[in-house]
């Protein structure tokens, strides 16, 4: 597995609701086993953590709509068939594509 797709599943992973509830419980954790440490350096771990994982959820959420927006106009669009295969490209390939497209248009 390389490492992309690993940090892709623990950006998916982190966008669920129930990484908010392990963030919750590590709170209670701490709290119930270790309070004294609970200083203002742990509040803002704890801060960091939580809007960490609301901003990887919102760019998750618009990933996903922006993904599912391209789809449809990929089935609405019978030209579109070789814009499938685009990401196997080099950048640099993709940009003169882009260039092409945009001076036809």
């Amino acid at each position: 597995m390389d490492i992309s797709r690993v940090l892709t599943s623990l950006g998916t992973m982190a966008s669920r609701p129930s990484a908010f509830l392990v963030l919750i419980a590590y709170t209670a954790l701490w709290l119930i086993f270790d309070r004294s440490t609970l200083e203002w350096h742990g509040i803002a771990t704890l801060a960091t953590w939580a809007m960490t994982l609301v901003i990887q959820r919102a760019e998750h959420r618009d990933t996903q709509a922006l993904h599912a927006k391209l789809d449809e106009l990929l089935r609405s669009d019978r030209k579109a068939d070789n814009i499938t295969r685009i990401d196997q490209q080099e950048p640099e390939d993709i940009e003169e594509h882009r260039d092409r497209e945009q001076r036809n248009d």
